[in-house]
């Protein structure tokens, strides 16, 4: 048996759910009937985008006493959250740098990640590792965005990408599921392309096509380099809770080739 029914019963959290990815999940996950819970710092936001179709738990990753309520009752969890690989106005420092700063910044990773309150370490290896820690223990999958390049991080062009130590935050965040004993899944898209870009409404998320004509390619052991679509990265995240030849695997993604006229999931994930 590789896949199984949805059931009422089901519910799952969605982390990050008004970034690029997470809104096509959740647009997915209702386009299927699943019940959705997302997590967000800005209740207000969610519910204009998701048109008050979805539970919404406000609470933040990076603060572990909001969480356990987040995740009271989950089935799953698709953790979606992100930050810039490289300082920027989203990491929230407590002060905006000047130009002398922002060069040390530059210069000494390790401090500009101290000073951020979402830094990559702060994101993508504590508050995962947080996430981790508030999920039912009889969870049915954790899926987690990941990024390709985690064990090629010391060679070009993953050197430049993991700069400011994204890639060492998002290895950890993958050791912390791993080491969990949690069913797991884990997608590691290349670069990231298609919307959306800026907020959508639901109606336009449940409509989402990507606009190239490549297939999609799934490897693993981090061989695969190349753009990913974001619908695409979405999809994966979802289809993989119908089918159980994805559990405990980690999956690179990327776009290449023809595209077929459907997407055959459980043959892309069994033959891995």
């Amino acid at each position: 048996m590789t896949s199984f029914q949805t059931s009422v019963e089901n519910l799952v959290l969605v982390a990050g759910a008004t970034g690029g990815v997470g809104q096509l999940v959740v647009g997915k996950l209702l386009e299927k009937g699943w019940k959705v819970r997302v997590l967000t710092r800005n209740a207000a936001k969610a519910e204009v985008m998701f048109n008050q179709r979805v539970e919404i738990a406000v609470g933040d990753i990076r603060q572990p006493a909001t969480l356990p309520a987040a995740t009271s009752g989950v089935t799953h969890i698709i953790n979606c959250t992100g930050t810039t690989a490289f300082p920027s106005a989203r990491w929230e420092f407590d002060q905006t740098p000047n130009l002398i700063e922002w060069g040390i910044t530059f210069l000494n990773p390790q401090s500009s990640q101290a000073k951020a309150k979402n830094s990559p370490e702060k994101i993508d290896a504590q508050g995962v590792s947080n996430l981790v820690a508030a999920a039912p223990r009889n969870l049915q999958r954790f899926i987690f965005v990941s990024s390709c390049g985690i064990v090629r991080k010391n060679q070009f062009p993953f050197s430049i990408l993991n700069a400011f130590g994204v890639l060492d935050a998002k290895q950890k965040g993958e050791e912390s599921i791993i080491n969990s004993g949690l069913p797991y899944t884990i997608i590691r898209p290349g670069r990231l392309i298609d919307g959306p870009y800026t907020s959508y409404d639901l109606n336009t998320l449940l409509k989402a096509k990507t606009g190239g004509k490549y297939g999609v390619v799934l490897g693993t052991g981090d061989t695969l380099s190349g753009d990913a679509s974001r619908i695409d990265v979405a999809s994966a995240c979802v289809e993989c809770l119908f089918h159980l030849s994805s559990s405990r695997k980690i999956f690179e993604i990327v776009n290449q080739g023809e595209r077929p006229p459907v997407i055959d999931w459980e043959t892309l994930f069994s033959s891995h």
